[in-house]
């Protein structure tokens, strides 16, 4: 999938085909963000005015680059992933073996949107750090990571739900979806706050 230009992406997404899906297009969404943010790091460092934080922002720096690499590496996992649950939507449902099936292939599909969930809930703090001491030029730039982030992160977190409903492990799924919503609920307000911070520095 990563060896797609950005028109085939997007022509499979659009398309009927299985994946790309929610999940892969958030993850992307979310690899996007992270590339804003480093970024906004590659604009400010060895810049004299900003040099008491430039320990921090090479920190900061590091870190975007592996969760844009990790984020990009999601759109494969998410997409492994749904393979055998897509096959296990096609079984009989009287066959043997085929509530545990099912069972097994819908947690694999979870994993990989909380995996991206909780890369963009970092991403956002690294985003409402870089408001504040990242380049003045590069604002902006933060500002669209950080609703990157929060777009991705609503993604990850309905397609987690979307397996989660269907799981007869209501004890699993019931402290997933707790988990789930919690990073959501905080996260989501974060971003925002911080792209109403940018914005006012802007006007």
């Amino acid at each position: 999938m990563l060896e797609k230009s950005l028109r085939e992406f997007t022509e499979l997404a659009a398309s009927k085909a299985p994946v790309p899906g929610g999940g892969g297009v958030s993850a992307l969404a979310g690899a996007l963000a992270a590339s804003l943010s480093e970024m906004v790091t590659n604009l400010t460092t060895g810049k004299r005015k900003y040099l008491q934080y430039e320990s921090e922002i090479r920190d900061i720096m590091k870190e975007t680059e592996i969760l844009r690499i990790n984020l990009l590496d999601c759109i494969n996992k998410d997409a492994e992933a749904f393979a055998p649950l897509a096959e296990a939507y096609g079984m009989d449902k009287e066959a043997e073996g085929y509530a545990e099936r099912m069972e097994e292939c819908l947690k694999e599909a979870a994993k990989p949107p909380y995996l991206i969930l909780k890369y963009c809930c970092r991403i956002i703090e690294l985003d409402e750090r870089l408001a504040v001491i990242g380049s003045r030029l590069a604002v902006s730039d933060a500002g669209t990571s950080v609703m990157l982030a929060h777009g991705a992160l609503h993604g990850a977190a309905i397609n987690v739900y979307v397996n989660t409903r269907l799981m007869q492990d209501h004890d699993y799924a019931a402290k997933l979806n707790k988990e789930v919503s919690t990073l959501l609920d905080e996260y989501a307000i974060r971003a925002l706050n911080c792209y109403d911070d940018v914005c006012e520095r802007l006007r």
